[in-house]
């Protein structure tokens, strides 16, 4: 991994984790609450375009690199405003729990 200067980390995102519940009519439902906020770095990787059901959708995938953090799981997800990110997976690259990065896809762009 390549040297993180700790000034990169200086966009802010909320942690959500989905609470799930049935419906009373055998389904669940899941709401997202707010557990943290974190600075983190938000580096785009990837757009690609791709179609499916006579529709185009449109992948857009993040890399998200923080401070190491103990409690972020991949089924959590982070989000900017009306931004989404889900996390995909979680890696400490240098195995030094000095940092955690998230490949993230954006949901609904």
């Amino acid at each position: 991994m390549e040297f993180i200067d700790p000034g990169m980390l200086r966009t802010e995102l909320i942690v959500e984790d989905a609470i799930e519940s049935g419906d009373g009519a055998g389904g669940v439902v899941r709401e997202w609450v707010e557990v943290a906020t974190l600075f983190a770095h938000v580096e785009p990787v990837r757009a690609r375009m791709r179609y499916g059901a006579d529709q185009r959708q449109v992948d857009i995938t993040h890399r998200i690199t923080m401070r190491h953090r103990g409690d972020i799981y991949r089924r959590m997800r982070f989000r900017r405003g009306e931004r989404v990110f889900a996390i995909e997976t979680i890696s400490d690259p240098d195995e030094t729990g000095r940092y955690l990065v998230c490949e993230t896809r954006e949901a609904g762009r």
